[in-house]
């Protein structure tokens, strides 16, 4: 958890225009993620914020996720117990039995909790389905993803293909020495 920084943040372009602040805190077991991002898509302002909540093997063990839209505001509290397992809102959330991390739309920083926990080397391969958080009402949905470690680019840094296929979604992202993203192509790219 030492290698994070202890701040981070993203411009997000394309697919939404706007900007993403995060604070880690380490702790005893892990890792508390504190973010907000502000921004337009579709037409429409809103603004996330959230506290993630990883243990030692980055597995999500909670994320209190909150949307603000011109409809108002929507809370949820997503919580895991790291062997897949998880709750919505405290109901049980069976849909999303097997996946180990979350993943929020509005966010850059999620797509770091696989390539921690996975620790792929070059040439490797894996899924990694999510507890998917959407923009605007924070519906919880289950997300088939996975995760190819390809060579690494410019300074060594780790270069991953990544793919959703329910978006028909695959793209190649850069990341830096902590696995934090640095250029996700028509998504964000790291600012500071």
């Amino acid at each position: 958890m030492s290698q994070v920084p202890a701040s981070a943040c993203w411009r997000h372009e394309g697919l939404r225009s706007g900007f993403e602040v995060v604070h880690f805190t380490p702790h005893a077991d892990g890792l508390r993620i504190d973010g907000t991002t502000v921004g337009l898509q579709d037409g429409l302002a809103f603004v996330v914020s959230y506290k993630l909540n990883v243990d030692d093997a980055w597995r999500t063990r909670q994320a209190q996720v909150r949307t603000r839209t011109s409809s108002g505001s929507i809370e949820r509290l997503v919580e895991a117990d790291g062997m897949g397992h998880w709750l919505v809102d405290a109901h049980e959330a069976h849909h999303l039995d097997g996946c180990t991390d979350v993943d929020l739309e509005s966010s850059a920083v999620t797509n770091a909790l696989p390539i921690h926990r996975l620790g792929l080397t070059q040439g490797q391969s894996a899924t990694a389905p999510a507890a998917y958080v959407r923009l605007p009402d924070a519906e919880v949905q289950r997300l088939e993803q996975s995760y190819t470690r390809l060579e690494d680019q410019d300074n060594g840094h780790p270069y991953y293909h990544y793919q959703a296929p329910a978006f028909e979604f695959r793209a190649n992202l850069l990341y830096d020495h902590a696995s934090l993203i640095l250029k996700y192509p028509g998504i964000a790219t790291r600012a500071g």
